[in-house]
């Protein structure tokens, strides 16, 4: 009974049998052009020039480039052709004088290897008694910059006249002091301005032989000026300080005991 049921139920089904598309011819030709898409070509070598150009940063506004360009540009803060050339008034100042004679040769015999303490001093910078005929009285010491001579006014127009070393081209001064202390054989502190100008000086210098304030010192006013002697006297006649005037050691020791404090002292 099974059996039949089963037979029947298979008689009266209805089979789904998946068969083969049949196959059919395609013409290549009917199909639509295909849409080919290529990479993008690579960019072409940048051209080198003198200088490359750098690309403006996104940040900052352009700032770095304004700190480290020389001109702005569409395409950046490019650096231009830098320009050597001297600069014009150093801090301000006008062009150094030419140097005197006297620094000219000291200069050339240094050139030459030729060391100038060897040298014969020049007698016209010898301590002298010439005549004075300026308006300044007995006692007042007059300092000739430009021709490099101190004068100590004496009686009945006559005036001591000792050789002298004046300031540095840019140091030199003028003005009406006085005599307001006395040293023999003075220590020497440099400064700030100069050592700043020469770290290489010591800080302090107890005095003697070597000490560049030499065997007297007069100091004038409340300034750092000062008349001085020295150990280098071959630079007698010459602009060689930073603003002091510097003798021969033998010459300050006699203007020194010819001077008391309180002495007036006019620099031309």
């Amino acid at each position: 009974m099974q059996n039949r049921t089963t037979l029947a139920l298979l008689a009266g089904a209805t089979f789904l049998v998946a068969a083969p598309l049949p196959a059919f011819a395609i013409d290549a030709a009917q199909l639509p052009e295909p849409t080919v898409i290529y990479a993008a070509p690579p960019a072409p070598p940048p051209v080198r020039t003198a200088y490359a150009q750098p690309q403006r940063s996104s940040m900052g506004g352009g700032f770095i480039e304004f700190l480290f360009g020389d001109a702005p540009s569409s395409q950046g803060y490019a650096p231009q052709q830098p320009v050597y050339q001297q600069q014009p008034a150093y801090y301000g100042r006008q062009s150094l004088p030419p140097m005197d004679p006297q620094q000219q040769m000291i200069q050339q015999q240094q050139e030459a290897g030729i060391d100038p303490r060897q040298q014969p001093f020049d007698p016209k910078y010898e301590k002298q008694m010439v005549d004075y005929s300026g308006k300044e009285g007995a006692g007042t010491i007059v300092v000739d910059t430009p021709n490099k001579f101190l004068y100590l006014v004496q009686h009945d127009g006559k005036a001591l006249r000792y050789g002298i070393g004046v300031g540095k081209p840019g140091f030199t001064w003028s003005g009406v002091k006085t005599v307001s202390a006395k040293r023999e054989w003075p220590d020497w502190t440099p400064p700030a301005e100069m050592l700043a100008r020469r770290p290489d000086l010591p800080r302090h210098m107890e005095g003697g032989p070597e000490n560049p304030l030499g065997a007297r010192a007069m100091y004038l006013g409340s300034t750092l000026y000062r008349i001085h002697g020295s150990n280098e006297p071959w630079t007698i006649g010459t602009n060689v300080s930073s603003g002091c005037i510097r003798m021969r050691n033998e010459d300050v020791i006699d203007l020194y005991g010819r001077v008391n404090v309180g002495a007036k002292v006019v620099v031309m």
